[in-house]
């Protein structure tokens, strides 16, 4: 049988999620309160629509699971709701903008008794998930340093008329930009003990936050890193790349998104064969992330059906909230 879904929030990311959904699973609703643009991706799907979040939960008994693709400062909000009304969720990133938000979301899942998803779907990148099964492995030995680099490019029109670019909706560039970056550091080297830092807004006046931030890193298993990241690329989006020195071996995934094997040089192993990456989300004048939201898709109904386990839990949401938490408390603000 298939699982049953429900959106709210009907931009950009939900137009992914219902594909994959109509594809996997089955829409039931969406709502936005934007009227035109809740019909028109309802009409796309035969779903119902609606014009608040409280109209959806009370008229679709039949879902299953909703999909929260809402601005980053509802989504514990509407997260919470969901649980409240009896529905598993799956949350878009970043889980939150605050520490006790995602605690909050992560208790009234537990209460609720259902199971709360965060889409982080970088993780299934080929070569970060192929590099994530070195380490494991304990193929690179011991890990002494990384390096990340997160240089995108996000201009006015990008943030006019938008939540995006606002502290209460948006939160920073951490959350809205590389908060995926930001997961995979904690995936790959496990959790940090202490940052330092700067960061700054060079470029984007019009937003209320860093537009840049230069960031160094001490993990908990000793391992030291760097993370520099802005939004001021010229133009275009030009790297989005993680560096890894390890006891037996150096790899450095790359391309813009994570989505290239750049460089390897492992002691007795070779990685080979990777499949082809999907290709990023394309939202005209600029592209996001790899576009695995199929992956993600396939593992929620593939964990809902008692057949695999969850690939980001709200306790790995978490992890990455107090991690941006931890370094905009931290870093000096120039």
């Amino acid at each position: 049988m298939k699982v049953k879904f429900s959106i709210i929030g009907c931009g950009r990311i939900a137009q992914r999620h219902a594909e994959h959904i109509n594809r996997l699973g089955k829409l039931i609703s969406v709502c936005d309160l934007i009227p035109d643009r809740a019909a028109a991706l309802a009409g796309k799907y035969a779903a119902r629509c609606y014009s608040s979040v409280e109209q959806l939960l009370e008229g679709s008994e039949e879902t299953d699971m909703v999909a929260v693709c809402t601005p980053n400062g509802l989504h514990a909000k509407h997260s919470i709701e969901a649980f409240q009304k009896g529905f598993h969720v799956l949350c878009e990133k970043p889980m939150a903008l605050t520490v006790r938000d995602c605690d909050n979301m992560i208790n009234a899942a537990e209460k609720a008794g259902k199971r709360l998803f965060i889409v982080k779907q970088n993780r299934f990148n080929p070569p970060v998930a192929a590099v994530k099964k070195l380490i494991d492995e304990g193929r690179l030995g011991k890990l002494y340093s990384l390096q990340l680099s997160c240089f995108w490019h996000r201009d006015a029109a990008y943030y006019k008329d938008s939540w995006k670019g606002t502290k209460d909706m948006d939160g920073g560039t951490l959350f809205t930009q590389f908060s995926h970056f930001i997961d995979l550091l904690y995936w790959i080297a496990g959790d940090i003990q202490e940052v330092q830092g700067y960061a700054g807004n060079y470029g984007h006046k019009e937003i209320a936050f860093e537009d840049t931030g230069v960031i160094s890193i001490r993990f908990r298993n000793g391992a030291i890193g760097t993370m520099n990241y802005t939004v001021n690329s010229h133009g275009r989006n030009m790297e989005g790349s993680l560096v890894i020195f390890g006891e037996k071996g150096t790899v450095k995934i790359g391309g813009q998104y994570l989505n290239e094997l750049e460089y390897q040089n492992i002691q007795d192993h070779i990685i080979k064969d990777l499949p082809p990456g999907n290709p990023p989300n394309n939202y005209g004048f600029y592209q996001g992330s790899m576009s695995n939201h199929d992956k993600v898709y396939q593992n929620v109904i593939e964990a809902l059906q008692g057949n695999d386990s969850i690939t980001t839990n709200g306790f790995e949401g978490l992890k990455t909230v107090e991690i941006i938490d931890k370094i905009y408390s931290t870093v000096k603000q120039l």
